[in-house]
C-alpha cells in the first residue's frame, strides 16, 4: 500500500566549519527549529505535532557519563556506536542477538530520558519505547564501520519489520533525537537536548508539516543522513526503478550479504525516506555525499550555456545511472564531516545562509532563526536552483556549486565515456529528411478500429498540425463517464491526469522552458552503484515522438539490438489459443480450461493475447533484446489490437516481476494513440518513445486533400511541436521537469476501471470508483474492430465529444436541457423548472450523482416546518467567473442577483471595479488567483469571502487565461496590463510551492481582511483529502472540492477532457479525512462543478458538503445557450464576450437569475422535507441516507461501484463545521502594532515608529492596510503619513499588500514574499553590519509578487522571482536570482547588480534597468517574450539616474554611491529590458536598430 502523506517543512543546519564540538552549537540548533516552528502544523487535539527532530554527532563527552552510570565499560570513546530505536513491541533480547551474531560487543540498552507532558495526545497513543543501544566497535576498523552498522540495521529491519521496529539511526557518527511533536516540545520532551555536556560541531534540524495528520513517529525527520523540505513528484516512478533495478545491484562492499540492502524502498514510506535510504546507499559505498545529492537531485544542466563541457558530460553520465527524484527539494545533509544543502533544479524551496568570520556557518529555511549579532558576517548568502554548498569539518572550508562541480566533473572522464559509448539518435538521423508514408488501403478501417471520429481530424488533428498548437476550448466536459456511454471508449479515458496543487507547484513550462527536458535514454539500465565505461551505452533520444526516418535508424542501427512485436491477437479464439500455447506450453492452455470448466472463469481472448504478448517479449528480452518496438499495425480483419496502453504496461510489469524490466526499452508504434494525454500515458506505463503512424498517415491525407493548406513536412513537424509542448505541460501539472523522471512514474488515477485490472496491469495507480473490468476493454475493443472490419464501407463516427450533435455523444447541458431551463426562466413557472430538473437529473445518467439519490422518510414532513429558502440559500455561492471572460454586464447582473438574495457571488480572477465595491454589485467573495491580477489593500477590504485558487477543475495545474481580443481597454485597466495582450495566469501561485507557504498565504490575506473567511478552492483527485486536512491545519476557513466537470472561459481542449476528478470522489476523501483527524469540525467544506439542481445539492450534503457554487447554471439562467464560444470572443448572446457587437445583445436580468436559484432552493426544500428533515445541517454527511439508482436502458450504471464511496464515515465524530472561523491562536505581533497606530490612522495624522522584529513576526504590518482602506479607499492616506522602522530579521511577506501613506524601513534582512501585492507607500531594506550590499542576500524569494503601485529600495541582492507579476510598482534591488520580471505587465525595475536566467519570461509590459558589468545577461534574457537594448535618449538616463539616486537617498547604498560617482563609467554597462509585445510603444526599438545595439540580435 502507498502511504498517502504530503508534507513541507522547515529544514536547516548549525555547524561549526573546523569541526569544533560544543554545546552552543547544538543550543543554536534546537532554537532555531524553534524559531521554525510556524512552518510546521498542529494536529486536531491541538498539542500533538507532526513532527520536528535534531541529527548532530555523537556526543561524546555526554555519553561517557552515560556509560559510567550505567556501569557499562567501553574500550573507547572513539569506539562508540549508538543505534537509536522506536520499538513497539518488546524485542530488544532479540535485536541483542543479531547484534551478536554480527560480531559486534552489545554494551547494553537506555531507556532514553523522555517526558510524555510534552507531547499531544495522539501523538502519545502511537508513541512508541524509545531506547537507545550503545555497541563497541573495538573489533572493526575505522573505513568498515558504516558498512558494517549499515548492513546490521537492514538485517534487523528486514528480519523484525516495520510493525515491531524502527530504527532512526545506528551509528558510530550520528545520532538522532525525533518525535511527534513541534519544536519547542523537543528539548522538553527529550531532556538530553538540554545536559550542557551534550557537544557537536554540527546540529541538523527539522521541523515538520504533514498534510495527514494520523499520527506516525517513523515520519518525523532528520532521517538516517538528510532532512528534506519538499515533496518528490516522481516518488512513484523513482520507487518503481529502484525495485527494478535492485536485481542489477552488487558491490564489493556488501560480499554475500548484498542481499541485505532489499527492498531499497517501501511504498509505504515517506518519499523523504525513501530519498533518504537511496542517499544513504550511495555514500556507503564511496560517493560522496554532494556527488550522492547531485545524481538524486540534479540541476537543470541541460540549458546553461555558462556550463562547462565536462560538468554536462559529469550530468548527462548521472542521467544514465539514476532517474531524477525531481520535485521541490532544500536538502541539509550529513556524512562522515561533510555537512551541507542543495536545491531542486527549480530552486522551489528557500535555502538561506550566513557565515561568521569565526566560522559558524547556519543555513536554514529562513534567514534569522537564531541571533548572531554579537558576531561578525563574512557573507550573507542563499542558494539558487540547483546549488550545492558543503563545509568539510575535517578541513575547515566551504565549497559551493562551481567549485563542487568543477571537483566532481573530473573525477573521471565523464566526458570520454559519454563520447564513446552514447549513440546518439540526432547523430544517426544527419541528413535524414522526412519521408511520405506508404498508401494503406485500410487506413479507414485502421481509423474505425482505434476509434478516431471525424470531429476529432477536423477539430483537433488538423488544428494541431496547421499551428503547432494543441486547441483551446470552453466550457467543461459534460460528457457520460466511460460505462453510462453509449459509445465505446478507448482505455485512455479510465485515466485522469494527476496535478500538483498546494503541497507542490506545476511549473510552466512555457516561460521556465530552460528547467524542461524531453531526453530519453533507451538500452540496459545498470547498477548504479558503480561507475563504468559501460554505463554510458545507450541510445539517447532529444524527444519520445518519433518521425518516420528515425524509427528506421533505430532499427537500422548494430549497437543495439531492436526487436519488433505485434500487439495484435488473433481474433478467432482457436488460433489464439494456439499462439498461446506456442509461447507457454500445453500446461497452460489446460488451466485455462480447466478454470472456465470448473472454477467458472470465462476464457477471455484479451488475456491470452495479452499473455503471449508478454511471453513473447520476455522471450525475446532474454535473447538480448535492448529495445522492442510494441506494433498496432498488423491489425487486420482477423487480427485485434491489444489497446496500446494496455500492451505496454502488462509488458512492463511482466519483465518486472522477472527482474528484467532494466534490460529493456519500448518503443509503441501506434495507430491509437494520437493525443498528447494518450501518449502521456503511454510514457507513464512505460514507453520510452511513441510512433503514431495512423495520426502522420492522416495528416498525409487532409494535405493532399487540400483541407490542410501546408506542405506535408510541415504539418508533421507542427504535430510533432504540438504533441511535445502538450507533454511538457501534463509533465509540469505535476511540477516533473525531465521525462525520464515522468517515464515510468504513473502518474494518473484510475475512473471507473474494476481494482482487479489496476492491481494487475497498472499496479499501483489510485482506483477512485470501480465499474469495468477485462471483459468491458475486450467488448469495447471489439465493437470497433467490428465496426471496421465486418462491413463493406466502414463510416467513421461523427463523435460529439467536444459538441453536442444529434446522434453524437450524450452531453448534460443538452440543448433540450437548457432550453429547458429558459422556458422556466420565461414563464417562471416552478412546474417548468421541475421539468429542468427531471431532465437533468434523469434524462441520461453522465456523472457519479445521477447514480445516487436520498432516501424518503416514512412519514414526510410538512414544508412549513424545513428552514426557510432564505437560510439554504445562504449556502449557494457562484464559481470564479472572471471580469473578462465574462462580460461586465453578465458579471454585475450574477453579482447583484446572488447579493439580493443573500448569496455570495464571486469575483473571478480578473478584480474588480472600484466603482462596484460596497454597493448591490460587489462581488461578495474576492478570488486570488496566481496571477493576482486587480488584487489591491481595497479589493481585499471589500470581501466577506477570500477565495484562494490553487486549482480550476476544467484545467487543474494550469493558470487562467484569457485571449488578446477579450482585453480590451476596461479589462486592462482592471487589471493593470496591456490592452490586445492575451493575459497568462502562472500554474502556480509563486508564494505557494508547499503546505507551509499556503498558511503563510492564510496568514497574510486574515491580515490584509480580518473580518473575512479565507476559502481554499481544490479540485478532486486522489490524495485530495490529506491536502484538505493540510488546509485545515493552515487555518484556511473553507476548503472547497472543485469537480472535472466544472466550466472554464478558456482551457487546453485535453484539459478539459482528461485532469482532475469528479466532486462526489474527492468530497467523500474530503470528509472522511477531516474527520479522521478530528479536523471537521474546524473548516466548512464546499463543492462545486456542474451543480444544477436542487437533487445535487442533497447529495453534496449527504456526502459531507456545506455551501455549495454554480457556474455553468449561472451563466444559462442569464441567457448563455452553450455555444462554446467563450473562448472566442463570439457568445452570440453576450454573456462570455467583450465585443460591443455582441455585448449589445445580451438580454440577462437579474431577476431570472433570482429565480433560478430560488427554485433551487425551494427544491431542496421539498426534498428535506421528504427525507423527515427541518435542515440541511441535519443530512450533512449522512452516506447513510443515500440511495443507489441503476438504469436498465444504461447497462453501465450496473457495473458502476458506487457503494464503496458510500462507506459510512467515522462514528462520534463532528460531520460539519462547529466555529464560525478557523483562526490561529498564537499572539499577532500585527495586532500590538494596530493598537498604536490605528488612532492616528482613523484621524489621518503622521505617527511614527520603530520597532524590533524577528523572522517569527510574519505579515507586519499588513493588517494596517485594511484598516487604511476601509476609511480612504484606493486614494490611502498622504505620503509617508506613517513611518515605522523595524530592526532585525523580518519573517515573510513583510509589506505584503502595503497601501499608500505607509512607508517601511526595515535595518537588517527580510525572508520571503516581501511587498507581496503592494499597492502604494514605500518600501527600504537596508542591511545591517554588512559591507558590500551587492553582494550579499538581502531579501528572500518571489518579492513584490502582484505588486500594483509603490516603491521598493533594497541595498542588497533579492532571491529568485523578483518582480514577478508586477503590474506597476517601482523597485531598485542589487542583484537577483532567476526568472526577474516574470510575466510582468508594469513598473520599472532597476538592478544594479548580477542576474539569473531566464529574465522577463512572460513579460508583456513595463521595463527594467539591468547593469551587467560581466556581459552574461546575453545568455540569461528570454528571447521569446523581451529584448534588451542600451539606454537612448535623455529621459531614459534621467529616469535610471533618479532611480539610483533615490535608491541611495534611502538605504545609503555604497554600491549606488559608487554608480552616482561614476555614471558615465557605468551607464555603458546598462541595458534596457523591454518586452516584445510593447516594441510598437517603444520609440527606440527594432526600427531603430542601426542606431541602438540590441542584445542578443
Amino acid at each position: 500500500m502507498q502511504l498517502l502523506e504530503y508534507d513541507s517543512c522547515g529544514v536547516g543546519f548549525v555547524c561549526n566549519i573546523k569541526g569544533k564540538a560544543d554545546n552552543q552549537i547544538v543550543r543554536w540548533g534546537v532554537e532555531a527549529v524553534k524559531n521554525l516552528t510556524h512552518r510546521g502544523a498542529i494536529g486536531g487535539d491541538g498539542k500533538t505535532g507532526d513532527g520536528a527532530g535534531v541529527l548532530t554527532q555523537i556526543p561524546k563527552k555526554f555519553f561517557e557519563k552515560v556509560i559510567r552510570e550505567l556501569g557499562y565499560e567501553l574500550s573507547n570513546i572513539d569506539n562508540l556506536a549508538v543505534g537509536v530505536f522506536f520499538l513497539y513491541e518488546d524485542i530488544e533480547d532479540k535485536i541483542t542477538a543479531e547484534v551478536a551474531k554480527s560480531g559486534i560487543k552489545v554494551l547494553g540498552w537506555r531507556d532514553v530520558p523522555t517526558d510524555k507532558d510534552a507531547v499531544g495526545k495522539s501523538a502519545l497513543k502511537v508513541m512508541p519505547k524509545i531506547k537507545q543501544l550503545l555497541l563497541d566497535t573495538e573489533d572493526i576498523t575505522l573505513d568498515q564501520r558504516d558498512v558494517k552498522l549499515y548492513l546490521l540495521r537492514r538485517r534487523i529491519e528486514n528480519k523484525f519489520g516495520a510493525g515491531k521496529v524502527y530504527i532512526p539511526s545506528l551509528s558510530s557518527r550520528v545520532i538522532v533525537y525525533k518525535g511527534m511533536l513541534v519544536a519547542p516540545q523537543l528539548d522538553k520532551f527529550y531532556p538530553d537536548l538540554n545536559d550542557p555536556d551534550y557537544e557537536s560541531a554540527y546540529c541538523l534540524f527539522h521541523q515538520r508539516y504533514s498534510t495527514n495528520t494520523l499520527p506516525n513517529w517513523r515520519l518525523a525527520q532528520p532521517f538516517r543522513l538528510l532532512a528534506h523540505n519538499g515533496e518528490i513528484n516522481t516518488v512513484q516512478g523513482n520507487r518503481n526503478w529502484m525495485n527494478a533495478l535492485q536485481h542489477e545491484l552488487e558491490h564489493e562492499l556488501f560480499g554475500d550479504e548484498a542481499e541485505l540492502i532489499k527492498p531499497l524502498v517501501s511504498f509505504d514510506e515517506s518519499d523523504s525516506a525513501s530519498l533518504d535510504k537511496v542517499f544513504e546507499l550511495l555514500c556507503i559505498v564511496g560517493f560522496s555525499p554532494e556527488h550522492a545529492i547531485n545524481m538524486l537531485i540534479p540541476p537543470a544542466w541541460e540549458h546553461v550555456p555558462e556550463l562547462s563541457e565536462e560538468v554536462k558530460a559529469f550530468f548527462e553520465y548521472q542521467s544514465l545511472l539514476m532517474k531524477p527524484w525531481d520535485g521541490p527539494a532544500a536538502i541539509a545533509f550529513t556524512y562522515k564531516d561533510k555537512i551541507g544543502a542543495h536545491l531542486d533544479r527549480n530552486g522551489l524551496r528557500p535555502a538561506r545562509y550566513v557565515l561568521t568570520e569565526d566560522g559558524i556557518l547556519v543555513l536554514g529555511s529562513e534567514v534569522g532563526m537564531i541571533d548572531l549579532s554579537d558576531r561578525r558576517i563574512k557573507e550573507k548568502g542563499r542558494l539558487g536552483p540547483g546549488d550545492t554548498i558543503v563545509a568539510d569539518l575535517s578541513k575547515g572550508e566551504v565549497k559551493k556549486t562551481e567549485e563542487i562541480l568543477k571537483e566532481l566533473s573530473s573525477q573521471k572522464p565523464y566526458k570520454d565515456w559519454i563520447d564513446k559509448y552514447l549513440l546518439r539518435l540526432s547523430k544517426l538521423t544527419e541528413g535524414k529528411s522526412l519521408g511520405f508514408p506508404e498508401e494503406d488501403r485500410d487506413r479507414i478501417r485502421k481509423l474505425v478500429a482505434f476509434g478516431w471520429t471525424e470531429e476529432e481530424i477536423k477539430n483537433i488533428l488538423h488544428y494541431m498540425a496547421e499551428t503547432g498548437k494543441e486547441p483551446t476550448f470552453s466550457m467543461g466536459d459534460d460528457t457520460p463517464l466511460p460505462p453510462l456511454s453509449e459509445k465505446p471508449k478507448l482505455l485512455f479515458r479510465y485515466f485522469k491526469q494527476r496535478f500538483a496543487q498546494v503541497t507542490n507547484p506545476p511549473i510552466d513550462p512555457i516561460r521556465e522552458r530552460l528547467v524542461m527536458s524531453l531526453k530519453m535514454n533507451l538500452g540496459h539500465k545498470r547498477n548504479f552503484l558503480k561507475e563504468t565505461p559501460e554505463h554510458a551505452r545507450r541510445l539517447q533520444i532529444d524527444s519520445p515522438i518519433l518521425l518516420d526516418y528515425q524509427l528506421k535508424a533505430i532499427e537500422e542501427q548494430t549497437e543495439f539490438k531492436v526487436v519488433r512485436i505485434p500487439i495484435c491477437y488473433p481474433k478467432e479464439r482457436s488460433y489464439n489459443i494456439v499462439e498461446l500455447q506456442d509461447m507457454a506450453g500445453e500446461r497452460r492452455i489446460s488451466e485455462l480450461i480447466m478454470d472456465a470448466l470448473y472454477e467458472e472463469i470465462p476464457i477471455n481472448d484479451l488475456m491470452m493475447g495479452i499473455e503471449t504478448l508478454q511471453r513473447r517479449v520476455e522471450e525475446a528480452v532474454r535473447d538480448g533484446a535492448e529495445i522492442i518496438i510494441l506494433s498496432d499495425r498488423y491489425i487486420n480483419k482477423h487480427r485485434v489490437a491489444i489497446p496500446s496502453l494496455l500492451a505496454v504496461s502488462a509488458c512492463t510489469k511482466h519483465l518486472a516481476r522477472e527482474g528484467l524490466s532494466t534490460k529493456v526499452s519500448f518503443i509503441v508504434e501506434t495507430g491509437e494513440a494520437r493525443d498528447t494525454h494518450q501518449i502521456a500515458c503511454l510514457i507513464g506505463y512505460g514507453a520510452s518513445a511513441v510512433y503514431p503512424y495512423l495520426a502522420y498517415e492522416t495528416i498525409k491525407e487532409l494535405c493532399d486533400s487540400g483541407k490542410l493548406n501546408i506542405h506535408y513536412e510541415e504539418a508533421v513537424f507542427n504535430y510533432k511541436k504540438a504533441l511535445e509542448d502538450g507533454l511538457l505541460k501534463i509533465m509540469s501539472k505535476m511540477g516533473i521537469s525531465t521525462l525520464n523522471s515522468y517515464h515510468g512514474a504513473q502518474i494518473f488515477d484510475t475512473i471507473c476501471l474494476n481494482r482487479e485490472v489496476v492491481d494487475r496491469f497498472f499496479t499501483g495507480t489510485p482506483v477512485t470508483l470501480e465499474a469495468d473490468g477485462i471483459d468491458e476493454i475486450e467488448l469495447s475493443t471489439l465493437a470497433r474492430h467490428n465496426a471496421a472490419y465486418e462491413t463493406e464501407e466502414p463510416q467513421l463516427d461523427y463523435g460529439g465529444d467536444m459538441k453536442f450533435r444529434k446522434g453524437g455523444e450524450f452531453h448534460a447541458w443538452s440543448p433540450h436541457v437548457v432550453r429547458a431551463l429558459h422556458k422556466f426562466l420565461d414563464t417562471k413557472d416552478y412546474e417548468d423548472y421541475k421539468e429542468f430538473s427531471r431532465l437533468a437529473n434523469s434524462q441520461h445518467p453522465t456523472f457519479i450523482r445521477h447514480l445516487l439519490s436520498y432516501r424518503k422518510a416514512e412519514k414526510p414532513i410538512p414544508i412549513e416546518e424545513v428552514e426557510p429558502e432564505e437560510e439554504i440559500l445562504k449556502r449557494f455561492v457562484t464559481g470564479g467567473m472572471s471580469l473578462g471572460a465574462l462580460s461586465p454586464e453578465a458579471h454585475e447582473v450574477i453579482a447583484e442577483a446572488c447579493n439580493r438574495l443573500g448569496m455570495k457571488s464571486n469575483s473571478g480572477e480578473g478584480g474588480e471595479d472600484p466603482a462596484r465595491y460596497w454597493t448591490i454589485r460587489n462581488s461578495a467573495i474576492k478570488q486570488v488567483a496566481s496571477g493576482r491580477f486587480g488584487v489591491t489593500p481595497t479589493y481585499l477590504a471589500t470581501a466577506k469571502d477570500i477565495e484562494i485558487k490553487i486549482a480550476q477543475g476544467a484545467k487543474p495545474g494550469e493558470g487562467g487565461q484569457l485571449p488578446g481580443h477579450k482585453v480590451n481597454e476596461y479589462i486592462a485597466r482592471l487589471r493593470h496590463a496591456q490592452p490586445g495582450v492575451t493575459l497568462i495566469s502562472p500554474p502556480p501561485h509563486h508564494d505557494i510551492y508547499s503546505i507551509e507557504d499556503l498558511a503563510q498565504l492564510i496568514h497574510d490575506l486574515k491580515q490584509a481582511n480580518p473580518e473575512a473567511r479565507i476559502c481554499v478552492k481544490l479540485v478532486a483527485e486522489h490524495g485530495v483529502g490529506t491536502i484538505a486536512a493540510g488546509v485545515a491545519k493552515a487555518y484556511a476557513d473553507i476548503v472547497q472540492i472543485s469537480g472535472a466537470e466544472g466550466g472554464t472561459g478558456a482551457s487546453p481542449y485535453s484539459s478539459i477532457k482528461n485532469a482532475g476528478n469528479y466532486w462526489e470522489i474527492g468530497l467523500m476523501e474530503t470528509q472522511r479525512v477531516l474527520m479522521e483527524n478530528d479536523l471537521r469540525d474546524k473548516i466548512r467544506v464546499r463543492v462545486d462543478g456542474g451543480m444544477r439542481t436542487g437533487k445535487d445539492v442533497i447529495i453534496g450534503a449527504l456526502l459531507g458538503a456545506e455551501e455549495f457554487g454554480f457556474g455553468t447554471a449561472a451563466m444559462i439562467a442569464e441567457g448563455c445557450v452553450m455555444a462554446r464560444a467563450c473562448h472566442l470572443n463570439t457568445c452570440p448572446t453576450g454573456v462570455a464576450t467583450q465585443d460591443p457587437k455582441y455585448r449589445a445583445k445580451f438580454k440577462g436580468k437579474v431577476e431570472n437569475v433570482m429565480a433560478y436559484f430560488k427554485a433551487v432552493a425551494r427544491e431542496v426544500r421539498e426534498i428535506l422535507a421528504e427525507m423527515g428533515v427541518r435542515s440541511l445541517d441535519e443530512v450533512i454527511g449522512r452516506t447513510d441516507l443515500i440511495e443507489v439508482v441503476r438504469y436498465d436502458e444504461f447497462p453501465g450504471s450496473k457495473r458502476m461501484k458506487v457503494e464503496a464511496l458510500l462507506e459510512s464515515y467515522p462514528e462520534d465524530r463532528p460531520r460539519r463545521c462547529l466555529v464560525e472561523r478557523n483562526d490561529n491562536p498564537a499572539h499577532n505581533f500585527n495586532d500590538d502594532i494596530l493598537k498604536e497606530v490605528l488612532p492616528y490612522i482613523e484621524r489621518g495624522e503622521p505617527f511614527e515608529k520603530e520597532y524590533q522584529i524577528r523572522n517569527i513576526h510574519r505579515t507586519i504590518p499588513t493588517k494596517l492596510n485594511y484598516y487604511i482602506a476601509l476609511k480612504y479607499k484606493d486614494e490611502g492616506l498622504p505620503e509617508d503619513t506613517i513611518k515605522l522602522t523595524f530592526r532585525g530579521t523580518a519573517g515573510q511577506s513583510f509589506g505584503a499588500f502595503n497601501h499608500r501613506g505607509l512607508t517601511l524601513r526595515l535595518i537588517g534582512e527580510a525572508n520571503d514574499y516581501v511587498a507581496k501585492g503592494m499597492w502604494g507607500g514605500k518600501i527600504i531594506l537596508v542591511p545591517d553590519g554588512v559591507e558590500n550590499s551587492h553582494e550579499n542576500v538581502i531579501m528572500g524569494n518571489t518579492c513584490l509578487y502582484g505588486a500594483i503601485g509603490g516603491e521598493l529600495y533594497a541595498a542588497g541582492r533579492a532571491g529568485e522571482r523578483f518582480g514577478v507579476r508586477n503590474s506597476g510598482a517601482v523597485a531598485v534591488v542589487e542583484g537577483t536570482g532567476h526568472h526577474l520580471c516574470e510575466y510582468m505587465t508594469g513598473g520599472v525595475i532597476a538592478v544594479l547588480g548580477d542576474v539569473g536566467y531566464n529574465v522577463g519570461g512572460g513579460m508583456t509590459g513595463g521595463h527594467a534597468y539591468i547593469l551587467d558589468e560581466k556581459g552574461t545577461l546575453e545568455h540569461k534574457l528570454n528571447y521569446s517574450y523581451v529584448y534588451a537594448r542600451r539606454l537612448v535618449g535623455e529621459d531614459e538616463i534621467e529616469e535610471l539616474k533618479n532611480l539610483i539616486q533615490r535608491h541611495y537617498e534611502y538605504t545609503n547604498s555604497p554600491r549606488a554611491k559608487d554608480i552616482l560617482a561614476n555614471f558615465e563609467e557605468y551607464l555603458g554597462k546598462f541595458w534596457k529590458v523591454i518586452p516584445l509585445e510593447q516594441c510598437k510603444r517603444d520609440p527606440y526599438g527594432e526600427s531603430d536598430v542601426c542606431e541602438v545595439e540590441i542584445l542578443g540580435r
